[in-house]
């Protein structure tokens, strides 16, 4: 029964996702049992581990809703759903304001009871799936600005605008990119896509350096100034690395999680797997397993007959690849500290959940070819 259900569905993709979820639990529990038994006084070492693993199975089961259910149902409800993520992310300004935080104070989560949900992952998911099925609606109308292009610009500076004033810039960038790659797929002209970006860059960068915090943060990056203080997370990331070297200290042996390395199960864990695995077994298997998943992807939306298909496997992939190495960027001080997960491998909710419910999108596209018209039934691919 296993091997049945197992060829319907795109086999590779379906062990890189295993793997890396492996790895993950394994890498989280050796990142976090210093940190967990300090919170804890001393009760247990397990206390992120069996967080993160309830957060799995709830991942999981969503990865198994959406692999079941036909991907062209989420067209009918594309529309609802960036709305919905719209009013989300404002109650979740609202929420904070009206229990006396200031404007600046960070606002990105929203608690229902024992669950805490963080929207801009809801934003991230609604939008690759309603840029997607805008391109498939409106694919002979995105190469005029006007009528085809600026709508779904509109929508995506919208739901950017409102991630930034959370404030997480770094994640509405990395949504504003998602939804551009989408649309340049979908027939947008690069020409027009680069002039808006230049104009939101122009727009963007004063914002950007309108608070002490971030300049310090840019500053130090480009080590101008001598804010010790600032550069700290970065700088012990890349000790923990070097730490590593290429073969790394072994698993479960590294000194940086040892409070030193400030939350190493979170953004940068892995600095945590390149110290204790190395080079050769750590970071660089890590980034193959992103890539890996990242060609399928695009081996799938190749393979596919709907252009939705197309555009949602295109930017599920992309979405995934893009975050891992991101981070790896930011990790191995590329790029300046922005706050972004690895993910499927750091210590996250709504992270996971969303990231799980997008690959069992991109396994349910891989099941079966669609016709462009989206009337036929399901044909099943067995991939060999």
């Amino acid at each position: 029964m296993i091997d049945v259900f197992i060829q319907r569905y795109d086999r590779h993709l379906l062990t890189f996702l295993c793997i890396l979820s492996i790895l993950g639990t394994v890498m989280l529990y050796s990142a976090s049992w210093y940190e967990s038994f300090s919170s804890s006084n001393g009760r247990t070492d397990m206390l992120f581990l069996q967080n993160h693993l309830k957060r799995l199975l709830v991942g999981i089961f969503f990865l198994f809703g959406f692999l079941t259910l036909d991907y062209r149902r989420l067209k009918e409800i594309a529309t609802y759903l960036i709305i919905f993520a719209i009013l989300l992310l404002i109650a979740t300004k609202l929420y904070y304001l009206a229990t006396g935080y200031s404007w600046y104070k960070p606002a990105r989560w929203l608690y229902l009871g024992p669950f805490s949900l963080q929207t801009s992952d809801i934003a991230r998911f609604a939008v690759i799936i309603y840029m997607a099925f805008y391109a498939d609606k409106k694919r002979e109308k995105l190469k005029d600005f006007q009528l085809g292009l600026l709508p779904a610009l509109g929508i995506l500076s919208v739901i950017m605008t409102l991630i930034i004033i959370q404030p997480d810039y770094s994640t509405a960038l990395m949504i504003g990119l998602i939804g551009v790659m989408i649309l340049f797929i979908g027939g947008a002209q690069i020409s027009q896509l680069s002039a808006t970006g230049a104009g939101t860059l122009l727009i963007g960068i004063p914002v950007l350096l309108s608070r002490e915090y971030r300049r310090q943060r840019i500053f130090s990056f480009l080590g101008i100034g001598d804010n010790t203080e600032i550069g700290y997370q970065a700088s012990q990331s890349l000790i923990s690395l070097g730490n590593g070297g290429v073969f790394g200290v072994g698993l479960g042996n590294s000194i940086e999680k040892n409070h030193f390395l400030p939350t190493p199960h979170t953004d940068f864990i892995f600095a945590i797997i390149g110290e204790e695995l190395g080079f050769i077994i750590g970071t660089v298997p890590v980034l193959t397993l992103f890539l890996l998943i990242f060609i399928r992807g695009l081996k799938i939306a190749k393979e596919c007959t709907d252009p939705f298909g197309i555009f949602l496997a295109v930017g599920i992939a992309f979405n995934l690849v893009l975050y891992a190495f991101v981070n790896a960027a930011v990790v191995t001080g590329v790029f300046p500290v922005t706050g972004l997960p690895m993910p499927m491998i750091s210590y996250g909710g709504s992270g996971m959940v969303v990231n799980m419910a997008m690959m069992g999108i991109l396994l349910n596209i891989s099941q079966s070819r669609r016709s462009v018209g989206g009337k036929q039934g399901w044909s099943p691919i067995v991939y060999g």
